[in-house]
């Protein structure tokens, strides 16, 4: 709970500040083991710092407000308002040196290092793995690898960042980095540094946890999605999930599939391709992620500025037997989830070759679709017929309270006219700071 945000909305709503400090005792004592009149202290020193850093004006104390909030908009959600908000933060970040930078909404970033391409990613953990810090840091650490062996580089370090709330047991720290360095001792990439905070500091209560794991890589060769070429095809590997699959299990009250997803053929697969005579000749990888195929491949084909179609009959035998199974079993869309399967785009010419290499590493691989010119849409061929391919608003939703809160909500068009003036407004406040720096 973040008593201080509480506390904002109860006076800016009118509600006496005795009243205030009454309802925050009481929700402290919720949730701590304190006596009720150490919980009324707290509950006055935070009300006494809100009152102060109120009305706090300029640059450096205020933002343009767009008047969405990020569950109405579909952040994080992985679905077309949260590709929306991404270019929005491309546009605020601006043109930078990068050979691959933010604005080309690829799987990380790359920049020239005395002739060397250097990547970087990061990848937060699954917010409903708060109480699984295992799973959590096991599957954050997988997928910041993913994302730098999709662009073609062999990782050379891990870095970590967590952040408990102030009721939360430092154990989590302990069973997050296990999770990490499980991985991490795997594929022999060392954990080299990392920040540990709490959330919000005294300002949050509870027991919730957040972080991240981010990789720096290395490559010759760097297989972006703007390299994606007409005449292409798609190839990709069988997926078995990651963390979204490990939380539509556990709330589904399937927790054996979580075991199904505990793996590294992703990576190997990735390693065994960048360790070939074959690598030079892909053009582009992704892992399927981001709202699922649905929203990969529309991110790719918006990027390359051409039309990427997908073939739907082999898609459902390439899904894990036990993970489909929990997907149609829950009615969840396969083509709009995370499964983090491998995607590669190559000429045709190299596809027996990159299927052949992929079967070594022990993770088998077809063909699902190609590119071809166009303008940069995604398409879908299902039962020969091919139609629309486009990300939901949100991922299809996977657990109880996301099937809850997937429903219609305000204009769409109106709350892009909120987050543009936002980023807009953003975008001219660094411009200003930046001039007094400089």
């Amino acid at each position: 709970m973040d008593v201080e945000g509480y506390v904002r909305r109860s006076l800016h709503k009118g509600i006496s500040e005795e009243e205030v400090l009454k309802l925050l005792q009481e929700r402290i004592l919720e949730i701590k083991n304190i006596d009720a009149g150490y919980a009324s202290e707290v509950a006055r020193a935070v009300i006494d710092e809100v009152k102060i850093t109120e009305g706090l004006t300029g640059d450096l104390f205020s933002y343009e407000h767009a008047g969405v909030t990020m569950g109405e908009f579909g952040v994080g959600s992985r679905g077309s308002g949260d590709f929306y908000a991404h270019r929005k933060i491309a546009e605020v970040i601006g043109k930078t040196s990068a050979d691959v930078g933010v604005d080309q909404m690829d799987d990380g970033g790359v920049v020239r290092a005395n002739g060397t391409y250097v990547i970087t990613t990061v990848d937060g953990m699954h917010s409903r793995l708060s109480d699984f810090p295992f799973l959590a840091g096991f599957h954050a650490t997988r997928a910041t690898l993913r994302d730098v062996y999709v662009m073609g580089a062999k990782p050379v370090g891990l870095i970590s960042d967590v952040h408990i709330a102030d009721d939360g047991d430092v154990a989590k720290l302990f069973d997050y980095t296990a999770g990490i360095t499980t991985v991490a001792g795997a594929l022999n990439v060392p954990l080299i540094a990392g920040s540990t905070l709490r959330i919000g500091g005294d300002m949050v209560i509870g027991d919730r946890m957040t972080g991240c794991v981010g990789v720096v890589g290395v490559a010759d060769h760097v297989t972006a999605r703007k390299s994606t070429t007409p005449g292409d095809v798609l190839l990709m590997t069988t997926g078995s999930g990651g963390g979204t699959i490990a939380t539509a299990a556990i709330y589904s009250g399937n927790a054996e599939v979580v075991e199904e997803t505990i793996n590294l053929h992703f990576l190997k697969a990735c390693d065994a391709l960048i360790r070939s005579q074959v690598f030079p000749r892909i053009h582009a990888m992704t892992d399927v992620t981001n709202g699922g195929l649905r929203g990969d491949v529309f991110e790719m084909a918006e990027t390359a500025s051409c039309t990427v179609v997908v073939d739907d009959a082999p898609l459902r035998g390439l899904v894990a037997p036990k993970v489909l199974a929990l997907l149609d079993k829950l009615g969840i869309d396969y083509l709009g989830v995370s499964l983090d399967a491998l995607l590669v785009v190559a000429p045709p010419e190299y596809a027996d070759e990159i299927i052949a290499t992929v079967a070594k590493a022990g993770v088998r691989m077809e063909r699902i679709g190609f590119v071809r010119e166009g303008p940069g849409v995604s398409r879908l061929i299902r039962n020969g017929v091919e139609g629309e391919f486009l990300p939901k608003f949100r991922e299809a939703p996977y657990t109880p309270l996301k099937k809850v809160v997937d429903r219609p909500g305000r204009d769409f068009e109106e709350m892009k006219r909120g987050i543009d003036r936002a980023a807009a407004a953003a975008r001219e406040k660094k411009d200003r700071v930046l001039a007094k720096l400089q």
